[in-house]
């Protein structure tokens, strides 16, 4: 199994954010060919004190990282990529790695 997990920084409008990720990016996402399963969450939490540096994480899994690679390729995974900067205006991260 191989994993995308993409960090969302705190945007400069959340309720924008929210309401677009929810009702256009999840469902445009859960498109990928490959995907085996996606989670987000906005309840991010710290283990220690502080304020988290971000405010929604995404996990979608893939058989391989060849799948993934073959997923963020295809014209469906084009087009997430391309509607990022229509929500997230507080950046983003994006890190893969082997689930073992």
């Amino acid at each position: 199994m191989h994993r995308l997990l993409v960090l969302y920084n705190e945007p400069k409008d959340p309720s924008h954010f929210k309401k677009y990720y929810v009702e256009t990016h999840v469902p445009l996402a859960s498109k990928m060919p490959g995907l085996k399963a996606a989670h987000y969450s906005f309840d991010v939490k710290l283990l220690g004190p502080g304020k988290t540096p971000y405010f929604c994480v995404f996990e979608a899994d893939f058989e391989s990282e060849d799948a993934l690679m073959n997923a963020l390729g295809s014209k469906e995974g084009k087009a997430v990529a391309g509607d990022v900067p229509n929500y997230a205006s507080g950046g983003v991260t994006m890190v893969h790695f082997p689930v073992r």
